[in-house]
């Protein structure tokens, strides 16, 4: 890749397979050969804990430290503190300490743009940089907008959360509007789907009929599994706990839509690679 992508997994309700989706992409990314780095932007610190960093309260330094840095204009070295984990994916850590590092940021001169002055610091040494976004719309979450590319939207299909999703489409363009005009919705991905019912075929109608015309909604959708809930505990990811699952199979094409983009003609290419292969 010619330039690092940014992405922000991002969506205000908790419990929707952000940080399994953050998590997943990162690595699959990876096993195509691209750089790739995570960063940790919520306090509870899940992508840590999920990739094996446990005790994130003992971590010298995690990302609270390097956008303190920024706000007192004091930056050390930008690698320091990235963690390198087995799967071929590197991270930025979190911890507790980042709770208080967002209030500290609403009297910051730069308090939308800090997270985003430290990655630009690193965009040169990888191809994607992925945040797990923290479930709120404060000021980390308005940070990691103002920092990516674009954005996807994890949605879960166990209900439409179409109050939501407008608030979060509304944060969205305010940002784009006034501290990143370059940001972009890449699309809204369907999350912890039960085939046993109809839930999750009526919301993505849903979803295709309120938000269809302007956002794009991946093919792929991820279905729920006891494998994905257990291998939040084992310090790898999906294609390293149980790479025959189902999950580790949507999960293997949604990182191919997103590495398509959206472009008929790098898909097509993809395809005919395989059929070759």
């Amino acid at each position: 890749m010619a330039d690092c992508k940014t992405i922000a997994i991002c969506n205000q309700k908790g419990g929707v397979g952000k940080t399994t989706t953050a998590l997943n992409l990162g690595v699959g990314l990876a096993a195509y050969g691209n750089r790739v780095l995570l960063v940790d932007a919520d306090p509870q610190a899940d992508l840590t804990a999920c990739l094996g960093w446990k005790k994130a309260d003992e971590l010298e330094v995690t990302l609270s430290d390097k956008i303190s840095e920024v706000v007192r204009d004091e930056m050390t070295d930008p690698r320091k503190g990235i963690l390198p984990h087995g799967e071929g994916v590197d991270l930025v850590p979190a911890n507790i300490e980042l709770a208080s590092t967002e209030m500290m940021l609403v009297t910051a001169m730069c308090r939308e743009t800090a997270l985003r002055t430290y990655l630009r610091e690193l965009k040169g040494r990888y191809d994607y940089i992925i945040i797990d976004c923290m479930p709120s719309l404060g000021m980390l979450t308005l940070n990691s907008l103002a920092a990516a590319d674009s954005v996807i939207i994890p949605v879960q299909a166990q209900y439409l959360p179409a109050k939501g999703m407008t608030q979060l489409l509304q944060t969205v363009s305010r940002v784009k509007r006034h501290i990143n005009p370059t940001l972009k919705i890449d699309g809204i991905l369907l999350t912890l789907v039960d085939g046993r019912t109809n839930l999750a075929r009526s919301t993505r109608e849903a979803l295709m009929t309120g938000f269809g015309e302007k956002i794009r909604i991946y093919d792929t959708s991820i279905p729920v599994g006891v494998k994905a809930a257990e291998v939040s505990s084992k310090g790898m990811s999906i294609y390293a706990y149980e790479p025959k699952s189902r999950v580790a199979r949507a999960y293997a094409e949604f990182t191919e839509e997103v590495m398509d983009d959206g472009k008929p003609e790098r898909a097509k290419e993809r395809l005919r690679t395989s059929d070759a292969r």
